[in-house]
């Protein structure tokens, strides 16, 4: 059961259907050992929901399962009401689901326009439309897109991950570890760019393990420990929740 960190406030987006939701997951990578035992999980329309927690706790698991790259052996995952429990990845692209992994996430001898046809490949006679509106947010694309991702930085690819994903504009798009290896000054920047992605409409999902700094920009949060849920609460009620700074935030936030 989750504990929210302050049970009478009201919920953001109070009422609102979610849009994505994982109900009793249970799912692992090798057969008799689970690594999700009874995750919950919601996101409605909108919101920027982090993850956090220690090392192993789940929190890549429970962003793979409901992406459809780890087995869910038990539980339901709903896109808006429609179960899509095991749906394989291409399938939830196409239904409007974006997924960023934390690593090997550019193709680096690709150019950056080619990287983003990638992101495109179901779709591809959107590119013009679909490139100008993923270059607003990221005019730095635009500028070099004749450049293989193999010569990005760290920040540069990870803002070429985040814009491939957008090119099917998805409704929701799953960050899984997007400031990991990071220096500070690019960590920030990649903070201020999820945000941005959030306020243009979409809905994001990040998992995390600078706990404060996803705090601060979350409008909920959960955080999850031996593949359960631990907290559950609003960014900002987490981040001055004392139970979770003591357990977390002292570990989870040395970057910050």
């Amino acid at each position: 059961m989750t504990e929210p960190s302050d049970p009478s406030a009201p919920p953001l987006f109070a009422g609102t259907e979610p849009v994505l939701a994982a109900t009793d997951v249970v799912a692992g990578y090798l057969p008799g050992l689970d690594i999700l035992t009874g995750c919950n999980f919601t996101l409605a329309d909108g919101e920027l929901v982090g993850i956090i927690g220690p090392n192993g706790a789940g929190k890549s698991t429970l962003l793979k399962s409901m992406f459809g790259l780890v087995e869910v052996r038990s539980g339901a995952v709903r896109l808006r009401g429609e179960d899509i429990t095991n749906l394989r990845a291409h399938s939830l692209v196409a239904k409007g689901v974006g997924y960023v992994p934390q690593t090997n996430n550019v193709f680096p001898n690709l150019t950056i326009e080619e990287n983003l046809e990638m992101g495109l490949y179901q779709q591809p006679k959107l590119f013009a439309e679909r490139f100008d509106a993923v270059v607003a947010l990221f005019p730095l694309l635009a500028e070099r897109r004749a450049q293989r991702a193999g010569f990005l930085s760290g920040g540069e690819r990870q803002m070429l991950a985040m814009g491939r994903a957008l090119m099917m504009q998805p409704s929701v798009l799953l960050l899984d570890e997007p400031s990991a290896g990071l220096s500070p000054a690019n960590q920030d920047e990649v903070f201020r760019q999820v945000a941005v992605i959030n306020l243009s409409g979409v809905s994001v999902v990040m998992v995390e393990q600078n706990a404060r700094r996803c705090l601060q920009i979350a409008h909920r949060a959960y955080v999850l420990d031996q593949g359960r849920n631990a907290h559950e609460g609003s960014g900002e009620s987490l981040l001055h929740d004392p139970r979770v700074v003591e357990l977390y935030l002292g570990t989870l936030a040395q970057q910050a």
